[in-house]
């Protein structure tokens, strides 16, 4: 929930963009003023959507109420206008938009003149007159006939089995085009607090949210299909582990979890070396022992 002030001194949540209009891929800046956000929030981190549903940047406010970032417009991004908003990580809510404009570029090809070569003009060529050898008549040479051996060629074909292996099917489901599936947080410990946000569910609908086929979280989208709710692990192993909304349809998002280190076990290793070592020196001295008697 974002912060509250006096009425004389809260402005209403505004958002730009610069530039407000291109092409697809075009990068551009944003910046709002209004925005104020909640004593308890830790950051102050915004994501810039298209659309209501693509993150294509981010950015970072002030206790001021203001703040900038950068985003880019999508490369599949359709010509006309689209909804540009910030949505803040901490309460995840929507205070300000506005609008950008994309526009197609035309592609104009331009034909070079054809070149003309001038005509190419060969000097008249003259030959000198041939004048003829004496000829020298030599005696026949007796004629010499070398006779060779067919030669046998072996052709051997080796016949390849065909391979058996087949391409590895995924059972794991595809995101639908129209929800996305937000985490607030890339890397966690375990106990550590966790908060989905995920659009595109239908209107009412029942989210249950699921890892490692545990049930870790249940929320209720609203009438825009819209959900927030906090994840919570009853037990979770260090690694990446995906997080499933299911609501009619299947959004999915990714957590890395990961551990402190800790020297128990290294100390664990070191005292189990150690009593080998001893006992193995142990045993060489008695043999040396024998030897000497």
């Amino acid at each position: 929930m974002l912060s509250t002030t006096s009425a004389a001194a809260q402005q209403p949540p505004a958002l730009s963009a610069s530039p407000n209009a291109g092409a697809p891929g075009t990068a551009f800046k944003v910046a709002w003023t209004g925005v104020y956000f909640d004593p308890d929030c830790t950051t102050y981190a915004v994501n810039v959507l298209w659309d209501g549903k693509t993150v294509v940047g981010s950015g970072q406010g002030t206790g001021r109420g203001t703040g900038s970032g950068s985003a880019t417009v999508p490369a599949t991004a359709t010509a006309g206008q689209h909804r540009v908003e910030i949505q803040t990580v901490c309460q995840s809510t929507r205070p300000a938009g506005t609008t950008f404009t994309v526009r197609i570029p035309t592609t104009t090809t331009t034909t070079p003149p054809p070149t003309t070569q001038p005509p190419v003009t060969n000097p008249p060529v003259t030959q000198p007159p041939v004048t003829n050898p004496p000829v020298t008549t030599r005696p026949p040479r007796p004629t010499t006939t070398t006779t060779t051996p067919p030669v046998t060629t072996t052709t051997t074909t080796e016949s390849t089995p065909p391979s058996s292996s087949e391409p590895p099917s995924s059972s794991e489901p595809s995101n639908p085009g129209d929800g996305v599936l937000v985490l607030d947080k890339e890397n966690i410990q375990p106990g550590d607090a966790l908060t989905a946000t995920g659009t595109g569910c239908p209107k009412g609908a029942n989210v249950t949210l699921k890892s490692l086929g545990q049930n870790v979280g249940k929320a209720t989208a609203d009438e825009n299909g819209e959900f927030t709710a906090p994840v919570k692990f009853a037990s979770i192993e260090p690694g990446r582990h995906k997080v499933r909304a299911e609501c009619g349809i299947v959004l999915v998002g990714n957590v890395d979890v990961t551990l402190s280190s800790s020297s128990g076990g290294t100390t664990s290793t070191l005292v189990v070396l150690l009593f080998f070592l001893l006992v193995g020196a142990a045993m060489l001295r008695r043999q040396f022992t024998g030897l000497r008697r």
